[in-house]
């Protein structure tokens, strides 16, 4: 049924292409100002669930709802909602004052009763939004909320920028598929899995968006590219493999983000957790085989065969960021790599190209999701490449629930955001087993977990930036992951359509992105 409704949706917009056409074929309005657009930019724009409180907007941005906070030009946190804020020199209790003309889609006041209730609805969720460092949170007056942590939390003021506020007044059960924030845009249709109509929010107190009506449409990637050289699409998203395709009227728009594909290399031999799962690796549990992958590999190569080029090698989190420490090492060392092997007694002793050490292959299954076509090219590109190094990697195209595995079999996954809880998260010997991404690399290293707890309980930015970017150094000895690739985000854009830049690195959100400023779109 939703294949018929997409057809006669793509049917319908074929038309009305085809009526606006003559003089040879040429769109007679081309050149005309436009206040509607169309787009398709990933399955995640039409999938629903915009509820902050579940975790709608940590891993991409939410254009319905406000936030206290937003992660802004050169990827610093600026006031969005807030005014100002105080933290205590304890570090515990953290004071908002809020704009007084902020108003959500309804005409409805936003106030300091609705972000309290925010943030306790979503702290008694589990979800993506992680509040448990949250104590309480109250309301003093409409415009004063206050913030008590449990203990000293570095990165809360980033959580603040990751849950947008809902209305109080109107939040329900159903409140995901039908949001009614004080963001630049509201919903006007929708139809999972199919199409969201969007139309600005009148009562928005940023620049009001320029467009009336966008339509983003769900479309695989050959309807995309098909609807897309029909002219019937002013954005669509396309593969890096697709990206060079040349289409009359459109251009390349290449968006660089600071997610990255980044392997976990489990650290521990193979063995039984607790509840009976299998985790640890009998290679990557060898640092020689880790150390020699790191400095071996091409990533440049690995990025021109995976992703055509699309993309900016990386060796741990972004170097825009604040928090990072940047580009520690070279790579494609490729006889250094051997003699790191050679010196741990991994030798080809028969002749295959795969080097053994007391009876185990030195090969690694890694998995790349199934549904996300660069990150498993990316595993093949890899597996290709470290032939020379007597290794074999043998890719796997997997499920999202398969990934599961990956405390066992190392899995491709995307590392990146402003919020450097995300080395908590992966390096942290008390995250190991933590949901589906704590710790996949089971790292244990007391002194980058004693690190990691100074960076939290820092009571200022500068202060907890340094703790972050030594426990990278520290960590950096013993490669419990393999940074390879930030892969751009690659759209035709209709000749016409004008995208401010985001003055910072976006996340990659699977194409999401793209739209976080869409209120400044113009034509």
């Amino acid at each position: 049924m939703r294949k018929i409704v997409l057809l006669l949706l793509l049917a319908g917009l074929m038309l009305m292409v085809g009526c606006s056409a003559s003089n040879g074929g040429k769109n007679i309005t081309e050149n005309v100002a436009k206040d509607e657009i169309t787009i398709s930019a990933g399955v995640n724009l039409v999938a629903g669930g915009f509820d902050p409180t579940t975790g709608y907007g940590v891993w991409a941005p939410d254009i319905f709802h406000s936030h206290l906070l937003q992660v802004k030009e050169n990827n610093q946190l600026v006031n969005d909602l807030a005014t100002s804020y105080d933290i205590s020199a304890d570090g515990l209790t953290y004071t908002f004052k809020i704009r007084n003309d902020a108003k959500f889609a309804d005409g409805h006041s936003l106030t300091s009763e609705d972000v309290a209730f925010t943030f306790e609805t979503t702290k008694s969720k589990a979800s993506a939004a992680d509040l448990t460092m949250l104590d309480s949170v109250e309301a003093l007056d409409e415009s004063t909320v206050v913030f008590r942590l449990k203990a000293p939390w570095s990165t809360f003021v980033f959580n603040l920028s990751e849950v947008g506020i809902v209305p109080k007044h109107l939040y329900n059960e159903n409140y995901g598929d039908h949001p009614m924030g004080s963001g630049a845009w509201k919903v006007a249709e929708f139809a999972v899995d199919q199409k969201l109509i969007l139309v600005p929010n009148e009562h928005y107190y940023g620049p009001i968006p320029k467009f009336k009506k966008v339509t983003i449409l769900k479309l695989d990637e050959d309807a995309a590219l098909a609807a897309a050289k029909s002219g019937q699409l002013d954005l669509v998203l396309v593969e890096s493999e697709f990206a060079s395709t040349p289409v009359d009227g459109m251009k390349l728009y290449r968006m660089s983000a600071m997610d990255a594909f980044t392997i976990n290399l489990p650290t521990i031999p193979e063995t039984t957790d607790p509840s009976g799962q299998k985790v640890g690796n009998n290679v990557t549990s060898d640092p020689a085989i880790r150390k020699a992958l790191n400095i071996g590999i091409n990533r440049q190569l690995i990025t021109q065969n995976a992703l055509n080029g699309f993309g900016q090698v990386t060796y741990g989190a972004a170097k825009e960021l604040p928090w990072s420490n940047g580009d520690m090492f070279k790579d494609n060392q490729v006889e250094e790599a051997k003699k790191i092997l050679e010196d741990a007694g991994w030798k080809d002793t028969d002749g295959d190209g795969i080097r053994e050490k007391n009876n185990i292959k030195a090969e690694i299954v890694i998995t790349g999701r199934s549904n996300d076509l660069a990150r498993y090219n990316t595993v093949v590109a890899l597996a290709e490449d470290v032939k020379k190094l007597g290794i074999q990697i043998i890719p796997k195209s997997a499920p999202w629930s398969e990934c599961r595995e990956a405390r066992n079999l190392p899995t491709c996954w995307v590392f990146g955001q402003p919020n450097p809880i995300e080395f908590y998260r992966y390096y942290d010997s008390s995250q190991i087993g933590v949901a589906v991404i704590g710790n996949p690399a089971s790292y244990t290293n007391p002194e980058v977990d004693a690190v990691i707890q100074k960076a939290l309980a820092a009571t200022n930015s500068d202060e907890a930036n340094k703790y972050w970017q030594e426990g990278q150094a520290l960590a950096q000895k013993d490669i419990p992951y393999l940074w390879i690739v930030r892969p751009e985000v690659t759209y035709l854009v209709k000749e016409g359509l004008k995208i401010p830049s985001l003055q910072k690195l976006p996340t990659r959100g699977q194409g999401i992105s793209i739209v976080e400023n869409m209120n400044e779109w113009s034509w």
